[in-house]
């Protein structure tokens, strides 16, 4: 798949096609436009230096700035109804079809991106109605908690609660078939997708039914190595940087940010872990393509026993999806994947799909060779709108309808 990234028109003269960066363009229109988006650096080191000063927490700052620019609302279009409603104590929207519809539908529950500390229900509002509609599936988006306020695994509580309580009323309260019901999101949300799908494979209790598939847009997978080649290639690429990823890890699991370095230096991995994790994430796993643009061998870490416990619950399958036990792997049900070249969380995605397909597990993969991490929050977004993240959630819409 090769969707060429389209540019809004303050970027219309630049031709992404033929550069050898596309995204040189993306990081000039930030310059023009001012703070980016919500993990661009302007936003980020605005919100470092109010939460420096003792006004607010970075994170506050950042929230703020996109619900007060980068998130609208438009009325519900003809079609769809939307209801926001609590299930379990948890805040969910709901996305209806109208359409008449011969027997019970299909649904997908649904959970938005943002590094377990940003993002909401309103964030993938647009993302959400498309697919509902689109692929006349009843959608449920949750709204679980973040982080620097609550920490894992209070995310992924939430996401089971409330996918739980959805698949034992799908069908008296919504019309949905329960067997047909999948689990998806966007990075830090797919993440939240495959992770649960491997705690209900785990737990296999028989009272309810089991997501029929997961739908795992750009996701992130592991806290093992973030020095992947997605990582070295793309650690400056708008919107997601290298750093910003173990930031958002680090805020998930505890906040202690003075590990940092070392996290990424990988001076947190245990040395009796790394000969299986390195089977696992060894470039040599990965296709010859994504390898063209360079990469280095990075030097051995120096592991750091204090590190590692400060954040040891980052390297279980539960924030770490990517490094399960085959046996649990095994046990999940067919998979999307959406993976983007300029994204430092390419090779996650690449990694986990050759780990499903060893295991003959079904998979379905989208690769964008012009895309960059958080095209779906460009979707229907006004002067923000990248016309090419249609075809990225029409990819999702197409899959859906196979369910």
């Amino acid at each position: 798949m090769n969707i060429l990234l389209q540019c809004p028109s303050v970027l219309s003269g630049c031709v992404l096609a033929s550069s050898p960066t596309p995204f040189m363009c993306l990081q000039r229109w930030f310059s023009i436009c001012g703070p980016g988006p919500p993990s661009g650096r302007p936003t980020a080191s605005q919100g470092r230096i109010l939460h420096r000063l003792g006004i607010c927490h970075q994170v506050s700052f950042i929230r703020w700035f996109v619900a007060r620019f980068l998130t609208r609302l438009n009325p519900v279009p003809a079609g769809l109804r939307v209801k926001d409603l609590t299930f379990s104590e948890v805040p969910v929207r709901v996305y209806e079809p109208t359409t008449v519809c011969d027997g019970l539908r299909r649904g997908l529950v649904y959970f938005h991106g943002g590094g377990w500390v940003l993002g909401s229900i309103d964030s993938v509002d647009e993302v959400c109605r498309h697919i509902a509609k689109e692929s006349d599936t009843t959608v449920v988006s949750v709204g679980y908690r973040l982080a620097p306020e609550h920490r894992y695994p209070a995310q992924l509580d939430d996401c089971e609660t409330a996918t739980c309580h959805f698949l034992s009323v799908a069908e008296a309260e919504f019309s949905v078939d329960s067997c047909r019901v999948a689990v998806g999101g966007d990075s830090t949300g797919a993440n939240l997708a495959a992770a649960l799908c491997q705690r209900l494979a785990r737990r296999e209790d028989g009272h309810l039914p089991s997501p029929c598939a997961q739908v795992l847009i750009y996701p992130a997978l592991q806290m093992a190595d973030f020095n992947l080649p997605s990582y070295q290639q793309n650690h400056a690429v708008p919107i997601l940087f290298r750093g910003r990823m173990a930031f958002y890890f680090l805020q998930y699991l505890s906040g202690d940010m003075s590990v940092c370095q070392d996290v990424l230096e990988g001076n947190h991995v245990p040395t009796e872990l790394k000969p299986c994790y390195e089977e696992w994430l060894s470039p040599s796993n990965l296709p010859p393509e994504c390898l063209v643009r360079g990469t280095f061998e990075h030097p051995t870490p120096e592991y750091d026993a204090e590190v590692y416990h400060t954040i040891k619950a980052g390297l279980e399958p539960e924030v770490s999806p990517l490094l399960a036990d085959d046996a649990i792997i095994k046990k999940t049900p067919p998979t999307f994947i959406l993976t983007c070249e300029y994204d430092v969380l390419r090779d996650d995605g690449i990694l986990y799909r050759k780990r499903l397909l060893d295991l003959e597990k079904d998979v379905t993969w989208q690769h964008v060779t012009k895309g960059f991490h958080g095209m779906v929050n460009f979707f229907n977004q006004g002067w923000l709108t990248f016309p090419s993240a249609v075809q990225v959630v029409d990819s999702v819409v197409d899959y859906i309808k196979t369910l």
